[in-house]
C-alpha cells in the first residue's frame, strides 16, 4: 500500500472512523452502516466529507467495518466531494478505534488527524491541525466547554493542556472531547491499545495531550436524539445556503 496524499501538502490525510455498528439507532442500521443513515436529505457521510473539503482537506481514508462495502460503494474515490478517498478495512473482528487507526497507518501521513464518522463539526478542523503542529505534544485533542449541555463532560483542561480525560471524570470536569484529534504517527505505530480513548487518557496523565479549545457546537448521529438535533441543524443550514445543498465550501 502507498500513502494517500502528498507529504508536502499543507494538510495531512484524515482518518475517518466509520466502522461501528450503530446499534443505538435501532432498525435504521440493520441494513446500512451508521454513516449512510439519511440526515437532511442525504447520507450523513456526505456532510462529513463535504465539511472536510470545505476546510481545505484533500485526502481522506475511511476506516470501515460493519457493512463497509455499502459505504465504499456510495463514496467511491471521493471525487464528487472534492476529495481523494482511500479505504482501510477492520476485517472479520472489530479492531477497536485505535486498532482501526493502526490498520490504516500505511495510508496515512504524519501527523494523523482522526475524526469520528458519526460527527459533524462546525469549528475549522484545519486550525486544530495547525495547533498541533505548533504544540510540543505528541497528540492534540479538540475540546469544547460543555458544562453538561450536550453530554457528560469528560475532560479537565488547564493551561492549554488536557490534564485528565476519562469516561468516569470528576464532577469538576467542564470540557468534552469535540470528536477530532491529531496524533503524531509514532504514537499510533507504537501503541498496542485497541481503544483510542485509553491512549488519550494515558497521554493526558503523562502531560502529553495538548488541548485545542473550540467554541462551535458539535453534532452527532450516534443516538436518535443526536440524529434529530443534527437533522434540524443541517436542514436549516442547507435552507440558508445561497448555493446548491452540496456546496458547503461557500459557507
Amino acid at each position: 500500500m502507498t500513502v494517500i496524499g502528498d507529504r508536502a501538502a499543507a494538510l495531512p490525510t484524515v482518518c475517518v472512523l466509520a466502522g461501528g455498528q450503530g446499534t443505538r439507532l435501532g432498525s435504521l442500521t440493520e441494513a446500512m452502516p451508521k454513516p449512510m443513515v439519511t440526515v437532511a436529505g442525504r447520507p450523513f457521510i456526505d456532510w462529513v466529507l463535504l465539511r472536510l473539503a470545505a476546510d481545505g482537506f484533500k485526502h481522506v481514508v475511511l476506516s470501515l467495518g460493519y457493512l463497509g462495502d455499502v459505504l465504499a460503494g456510495h463514496v467511491g474515490d471521493g471525487h464528487r466531494f472534492g476529495l481523494s478517498v482511500g479505504y482501510s478495512w477492520d476485517g472479520p473482528t472489530p479492531a477497536g478505534t485505535m486498532g482501526a487507526i493502526r490498520k490504516a497507518l500505511p495510508l496515512l501521513m504524519d501527523p494523523v488527524p482522526v475524526l469520528f464518522g458519526d460527527t459533524f463539526l462546525e469549528s475549522g478542523l484545519a486550525q486544530v491541525v495547525a495547533h498541533h503542529r505548533q504544540s510540543a505534544c505528541p497528540a492534540t485533542m479538540s475540546v469544547i466547554r460543555n458544562r453538561g449541555r450536550w453530554d457528560t463532560s469528560n475532560a479537565l483542561v488547564a493551561d492549554g493542556m488536557v490534564i485528565q480525560y476519562s469516561k468516569s471524570p470528576p464532577p469538576s470536569a467542564e470540557w468534552i472531547d469535540y470528536g477530532f484529534s491529531v496524533l503524531d504517527r509514532h504514537v499510533v505505530a507504537s501503541s498496542s491499545a485497541s481503544d483510542l480513548g485509553v491512549v488519550m487518557e494515558d497521554l493526558a496523565a503523562r502531560g502529553q495531550l495538548s488541548a485545542c479549545c473550540v467554541t462551535e457546537p458539535f453534532y452527532e448521529i450516534g443516538t436518535p436524539a443526536g440524529r434529530e438535533r443534527t437533522e434540524m441543524h443541517l436542514a436549516a443550514m442547507s435552507a440558508l445556503s445561497p448555493g446548491p445543498q452540496s456546496d458547503l465550501a461557500s459557507r
